[in-house]
Parts: structure tokens; sequence; C-alpha cells
């Protein structure tokens, strides 16, 4: 690498090994309780995954069906966390109202959407074939 070249380190300095995976499953636990205890959206996606997810064993035909049920179910929460992530750091930069915040938000919330469409098309298909088969 030549001295004009920036130097991109990737590997973060502390712990390694166990020890950071330790320290990485307490934060990614950090994570949900914070998003639990500070977004209703969460706690109510949340809430119809414990219900879709044991439902998908009835209604899939197959692993295979079985999985695409759960993974819409999964998908709605991660896009809901990085949603709700990226609300908290658009808040942490500045609480004034910017055209760039509201986008920011915007675009995250529609994000959301479409995967609860997503989630909405795949138990609403698989629903109707299950019950008229």
């Amino acid at each position: 690498m030549s001295n004009n070249e920036p130097n991109y380190e990737l590997n973060k300095p502390g712990k390694t090994g166990l020890s950071r995976l330790i320290a990485a499953t307490g934060y990614s636990i950090a994570g949900f309780k914070a998003t639990w205890k500070h977004e209703e959206a969460f706690r109510m996606e949340a809430r119809l995954c414990a219900i879709f997810i044991p439902l998908s064993f009835w209604v899939g035909q197959d692993l295979n069906h079985q999985l695409l049920l759960i993974f819409s179910c999964v998908l709605v929460l991660l896009a809901e966390l990085f949603n709700s992530a990226l609300e908290a750091i658009v808040d942490r930069v500045s609480k004034e109202m910017h055209p760039l915040s509201g986008q920011a938000k915007d675009i995250g919330s529609a994000g959301v959407f479409l995967t609860l469409v997503t989630f909405g098309l795949v138990w609403g298909l698989s629903l109707w074939q299950f019950f008229n088969h």
C-alpha cells in the first residue's frame, strides 16, 4: 500500500474470539430490549409473529413453505429494528425539523411497509390455498 492510500482497518480493536461473540450477543439483547421498550410498532409486530410463526407449521405444506412463512414474519421485525435504529440516529443528530431527517424517516417507514405488504401477500395467498384445498 502506498502512503497516499487510506488505511481502512476492518478489525475493530478490543475483544476477540469467544469474548467478542459474547459481548456482541449482549449488545444484541440490549437492542431488542430497547426496541421493545420504546417502539410500539415493534411490540405489535413481535406479538403477531408469536402467533404466526407457530401457525406456519400448520399452514405450511412442506419445510420450504413453512420457512417462507416464518421468514416473512422475521423480515418485518428486521425492517422494524433497522427503522428504529435509523430514527434513533436521526433524533440523536437533531430534534429540529429538517427535510432530510423527514426523508430518512419516511424511507425507513417505507421499508417496513414493504415488508408488511410482503407478509400480507405471503400469508394471504398461503391461507387462501390452505382453506381452499
